[in-house]
């Protein structure tokens, strides 16, 4: 069996003035809940930094993303080990996994070692070998949604990569666009 354990939030891993309840996660005054009922999932909201080890302050020079996904399903493997895969492509982003929080819902704050697929579309999800070992809760349920913070991910909108896709412009076809879903504006300026 896996190891399950809770945890507090690692502040120096998300933006600045990052707060948690049981239902919500606010951003520098951005309820990333509110934000996914305006724009949908995936979703992306940056800001400061914080200065590690300063009990939260900003960052003049540094922004830190938070991915938010929402999960579209969810099996057991035969080792009963978790294997989620969330609406948005992963297999080229640093996420802070051990900090992915699930919010929108009361959940236990215990996390365990779980499989997330790497690509949405995956339809045996036990068998495939396409997913990446991460602390996962380990009440997530299909639907639910989860906040990961990255210093990877930029949000600038023109001539970088697009973090869900790879491509090269401000607003790529997405997944959820391939499934006949609209996608989210997920491009912020940070000018």
């Amino acid at each position: 069996m896996f190891r399950v354990r809770s945890r507090a939030p690692e502040l120096d891993f998300w933006p600045e003035a990052t707060v948690f309840s049981e239902s919500d996660i606010v951003v520098s005054g951005t309820s990333l809940l509110r934000l996914v009922e305006v724009y949908g999932t995936p979703a992306v909201h940056s800001a400061a930094a914080v200065i590690p080890g300063s009990g939260g302050r900003p960052a003049n020079d540094a922004r830190v993303a938070v991915l938010v996904v929402r999960i579209v399903a969810v099996e057991r493997n035969a080792s009963r080990m978790t294997i989620a895969q969330p609406d948005a492509r992963l297999d080229n982003l640093r996420l802070i996994w051990s900090e992915a929080r699930m919010f929108g819902r009361p959940s236990s704050g215990r996390h365990t070692i779980g499989l997330v697929v790497r690509k949405p579309g995956t339809t045996d999800l036990a068998a495939t070998d396409d997913a990446f070992a991460v602390d996962l809760p380990v009440d997530l349920r299909t639907g639910d949604l989860l906040a990961i913070p990255s210093r990877g991910i930029r949000t600038d909108s023109v001539g970088s990569l697009h973090p869900l896709t790879g491509r090269r412009d401000a607003r790529p076809d997405s997944v959820l666009e391939a499934a006949g879903r609209t996608p989210a504006p997920l491009w912020e300026s940070i000018d």
